[in-house]
C-alpha cells in the first residue's frame, strides 16, 4: 500500500512538472504541441518496431518448436513401426 502511495505521488509530481514547465516555456504552444506530438509520434514507431521484433522471435521459436515436434513424431513413427516388426517376427518364428 505504501508504495502504491508513494508511485502515486511521484506520478502526480511529474504530471505537475509537466504542467508548470509547460506553462512556464519560452515557445510558443503551437510549437510545444508539435514537439511533444513528434515525440510520441517516435515513441509509437520505437513501440511497433520492438512489438513487431517480439512477435518475430515468438514466430520464430514457435516454427522452431514445430519442426522439432515433427522430427520426434516422425522418430516415434520409426520406433513404432521397428517395434511392430519386431513383434511379427516373435509371434511367427
Amino acid at each position: 500500500m505504501k508504495s502504491a502511495k508513494l508511485l502515486a505521488g511521484i506520478l502526480s509530481g511529474v504530471a505537475v512538472g509537466a504542467i508548470i514547465g509547460v506553462l512556464f516555456a519560452p515557445e510558443k504552444g503551437s510549437e510545444i504541441r508539435k514537439g511533444i506530438s513528434d515525440k510520441g509520434n517516435t515513441y509509437t514507431d520505437e513501440l511497433n518496431e520492438k512489438f513487431n521484433d517480439f512477435i518475430n522471435g515468438i514466430s520464430r521459436r514457435f516454427d522452431n518448436v514445430k519442426k522439432e515436434a515433427g522430427r520426434m513424431a516422425d522418430n516415434g513413427k520409426s520406433k513404432l513401426s521397428e517395434v511392430e516388426a519386431e513383434m511379427k517376427d516373435k509371434m511367427n518364428g
